[in-house]
């Protein structure tokens, strides 16, 4: 039986695993303001409004963190009052993350090549599809529909972790310097959220295709 069940720890492992460079940068961050940061171009409009990323940098760790072992199947099915609890806590930090996600983006002056619209309006997109994917999720398990809470849960969790697919998505960006630019850079951040929300519909429609076909062979 422990044979058969180990492999599930591979899942929250790899995606702990994909979130621990965002995660270690954050926490850099978080430290590095906490010390009195020396001013930089780089760091001035977290020194001047500090709040917004500390609590943006915590509610995201925390959520990609925990939320990495609700995709442990066996831990579902073995404690599940566990699982519930734990999503009681990710709910509200899945939001704080997301929320603080859009307030950045709406009131820090943006990085040089930030600052186009096009990446604006992506990063919005993001964030609102996040807050509104977390509270179908919430209010789905409120009435006992799993299929519709898991689907909305995945896809939450898909947006929230999109900061470690970007870390990879951006590895041609920092080694070919012809795509060092505006239009690079809003590529490279639209394609982590893209294939995390891909691979997440994918997830989605297997999953549902094989609980389809489970059933009325139970049946």
């Amino acid at each position: 039986m422990a044979t058969s069940t180990r492999p599930y720890w591979l899942i929250p492992a790899g995606l702990i695993l994909l979130s621990i460079v965002p995660v270690i940068a954050g926490t850099a961050r978080v430290v590095e303001l906490a010390g009195g940061a020396e001013i930089t171009d780089a760091n001035a409009r977290f020194v001047s409004a500090p709040l917004p990323v500390v609590l943006h940098i915590i509610a995201v760790t925390i959520y990609c963190v925990l939320g990495a072992f609700q995709f442990h199947p066996g831990l579902r099915r073995s404690r599940p009052q566990w699982h519930r609890g734990a999503g009681r806590t990710l709910v509200p930090f899945g939001l704080v993350a997301a929320l603080t996600g859009l307030w950045m983006t709406q009131f820090y002056p943006p990085p040089p090549l930030d600052t186009g619209m096009t990446l604006y309006a992506i990063r919005m997109a993001v964030g609102v599809a996040m807050v509104a994917f977390l509270v179908m999720g919430f209010a789905a398990a409120r009435r006992r529909d799993v299929p519709t809470h898991r689907a909305n849960m995945i896809r939450a969790y898909a947006l929230g972790i999109g900061a470690g697919t970007q870390v990879l998505t951006h590895i041609p960006y920092f080694v070919f310097s012809s795509i060092q630019n505006e239009f690079g850079r809003t590529v490279c951040m639209a394609a982590g959220w893209g294939i995390n929300i891909a691979v997440a519909e994918w997830i989605i429609r297997t999953r549902f295709r094989a609980a389809a076909v489970v059933r009325p062979a139970m049946a």
